[in-house]
């Protein structure tokens, strides 16, 4: 027979936690200006690797570097599921509304345990939790960019001109009205953005992309 725990001294509380209200909702949000991605593909991840693994005498030269795929580029760059799909990390929505906090006075770290974004897929490569995007095929551009050690580089990206996503969250209830999800989720599209060249780019002042606005409540359930 286990032995009987010791009971509370007078004058403690004893603490009572409630099961977590955690409300799902989905969202359907429309894209007010272009969606470009720039995913850190399969095969720079394997190339640093192969580099990395090599002896200092074993390393390739600049001479030796294989000849620029643009297209490979531009198709490396976007996110895919195991049907085909585009889909976009959960993570961009999820850290876009932590950063829309700023501008609704929230405490961005209590709200960072009120929300999560429920992902409709993984990406082939790599795994990452994705959300689906809705739209046709994405055109391929070319961005003159400065990498971070200033020199200059061509990036082909994917870019979506209409884009269309049904985002589900869970929030926490008892920390978030489902109200205010919707509105820091819109607030995120205006104000922050998603992917590259969004409006609250943490390394520019971002181009104007990856904006949107909250359309209608698709669904709301209880668990």
């Amino acid at each position: 027979m286990p032995p009987r725990k010791k009971p509370a001294a007078e004058g403690d509380s004893i603490v009572v936690i409630r099961p977590a209200h955690i409300v799902r909702t989905t969202l359907h949000i429309k894209g007010t200006a272009p969606l470009v991605q720039n995913k850190f593909s399969q095969k720079a991840r394997e190339m640093m690797m192969d580099t990395m693994s090599r002896t200092k005498a074993n390393k390739k030269t600049k001479s030796e570097r294989e000849p620029r795929d643009f297209v490979e580029d531009f198709l490396a760059a976007q996110h895919r599921m195991s049907d085909g799909s585009y889909g976009v990390p959960c993570t961009a929505f999820r850290a876009a509304m932590i950063d829309a906090c700023r501008a609704a006075g929230l405490e961005m770290t209590r709200t960072k345990l009120a929300l999560f974004v429920v992902p409709d897929g993984f990406d082939v490569d790599d795994g990452t939790p994705l959300v689906r995007l809705i739209a046709n095929d994405p055109e391929r551009i070319e961005s003159a960019v400065r990498n971070a050690s200033g020199v200059a580089d061509i990036r082909s990206r994917p870019i979506w001109r209409e884009w269309e996503i049904n985002i589900t969250i869970d929030f926490d209830a008892d920390m978030i009205t489902p109200d205010s999800v919707v509105n820091l989720l819109d607030r995120a599209g205006r104000q922050v953005g998603i992917g590259e060249g969004r409006p609250f780019s943490k390394k520019s002042v971002g181009q104007g992309w990856g904006t949107f606005i909250v359309e209608t409540l698709v669904q709301e359930t209880v668990e």
